[in-house]
């Protein structure tokens, strides 16, 4: 493998707490050496000015979907990876949510063996190789209604990385039960709280904004009443949780005050909660169309304020595809979710570091190190003889967002067609 030197690189790293500007030299898959000026270099080095150029540890996704198996035209296992790779992520967690779902060893140890083959027909430019490394979540629940448990024991066995289901659950006695259960497998769960009584049949965050626009709206108590109860139980049994996809200003407050007493949770918002709200809403656009719904400008005041603080530990990118035609219906017919591997970090850097709201280390902690954290894994850093597991971004390089410049095979993006500024150009797993 050749070395390859990385001149005048700006070095972020939450790990650390590190943001200067710098020389990296990097050989055989490992970081040899960090230092203001590095001369001492094999033969074959490939030497590359990195003035402007920004290097961290490469980003970890909690959560996302895959299309395969069972929907492969929205995603492949290698489209999947591919995007993820071009986001700068350098390893990435799927929901059980599959046809079939992930809830025997079976599917688990198939979709391993999958992503193995994938990985070797992959066609990606050498800059995004290897690709990201590929963790599995398994179900917790054999059904819909979440009234029986999976083989818990068998599922952690085969190396899943942690336990949920990615949907609301209404049996409160089987969460207790799987809180129980799954204590001494020092397993992640994560739980997405949500009421489903409460929401009905609505599609937006209850607000000014869905009055005005006529759409069905979700109360803010579908999810914050769900979480009172879940911090209960997790209070009661000690077992750590992580909570999914928090969108409310009254659910940061929740788990502030749950944190402050000591109870073992972590919690994630998605990045798109970070930057829009319900006046995005206007558009009708169908990308916008979440779950859960995008929140209030409120909402998204107290997120960024929790996200930065720590209250809210990682930022999810949830990515879920959906084809073209799956989409084009109306806002209230439509599937919920959007894509985000590609266009994350330099929508999130545009919006919030750019504009001094958040420092770079604050941001690519939320993204890298912390999430990898609430998955009970080692965190990546730039240190000599550590793995170089990495991505180098270009907060200023331009590019359209269309589908001939994005690996992922679905184009369900509200940025569909806009122009972005910021952009991976190299990833190293």
């Amino acid at each position: 493998m050749t070395s390859e030197l990385l001149q005048q690189v700006r070095v972020i790293d939450p790990v650390s707490g590190t943001d200067q500007i710098t020389d990296v030299l990097i050989d055989d898959g490992y970081i040899r050496s960090v230092a203001n000026h590095i001369s001492d270099v094999p033969n074959d080095t490939h030497i590359r000015d990195c003035h402007g150029l920004v290097l961290g540890p490469g980003l970890v996704d909690l959560y996302s979907h895959s299309g395969e198996p069972g929907f492969e035209e929205r995603e492949t296992l290698l489209s999947l990876l591919q995007a993820g790779a071009a986001g700068g992520f350098t390893r990435i967690s799927i929901l059980p949510d599959t046809s079939p779902a992930i809830d025997n060893p079976a599917v688990v140890v198939s979709l391993k063996n999958e992503e193995k083959r994938k990985k070797k027909e992959e066609i990606l430019p050498s800059s995004f190789l290897p690709l990201p490394s590929l963790y599995v979540w398994g179900a917790i629940s054999l059904d819909v209604a979440g009234k029986q448990m999976t083989e818990l024991v068998d599922l952690a066995a085969v190396g899943v990385v942690g336990f949920t289901d990615g949907q609301p659950w209404e049996n409160f006695g089987l969460v207790r039960r799987v809180l129980e259960y799954l204590q001494p497998l020092s397993k992640p769960v994560a739980f997405w709280c949500c009421d489903r009584e409460l929401i009905g049949n609505g599609v937006m965050r209850e607000g000014p904004d869905a009055i005005r626009l006529g759409l069905p709206f979700i109360p803010a108590s579908a999810e914050t009443s769900a979480i009172a109860a879940l911090l209960e139980l997790v209070t009661a049994t000690s077992t750590p949780v992580h909570i999914m996809r928090v969108s409310t200003a009254r659910s940061v407050e929740l788990i502030a005050s749950a944190k402050a007493r000591g109870v073992p949770i972590t919690a994630s918002t998605s990045w798109m909660h970070l930057l829009l709200d319900t006046q995005a809403v206007k558009s009708y656009n169908t990308s916008l169309k979440l779950n859960p719904p995008l929140g209030n400008p409120s909402d998204l005041v107290a997120l960024r304020q929790a996200v930065r603080t720590g209250v809210i530990d990682a930022i999810a990118i949830d990515h879920t595809p959906y084809t073209y035609e799956e989409k084009t219906v109306a806002f209230a017919e439509a599937p919920p979710g959007a894509i985000g591997y590609e266009l994350a970090l330099p929508l999130l850097w545009q919006h919030l570091v750019e504009t001094g709201e958040f420092t770079a280390l604050e941001l690519w902690k939320a993204l890298s190190m912390n999430p990898a954290k609430c998955l009970q894994q080692k965190t990546s850093t730039l240190a000599p003889d550590q793995k170089a597991e990495l991505a180098l971004f270009d907060p200023q390089q331009t590019w359209k967002v269309d589908k001939q410049n994005l690996y992922t095979l679905s184009s369900n993006t509200f940025w569909l067609g806009q122009q972005l500024t910021g952009r991976v150009v190299q990833t190293w797993c």
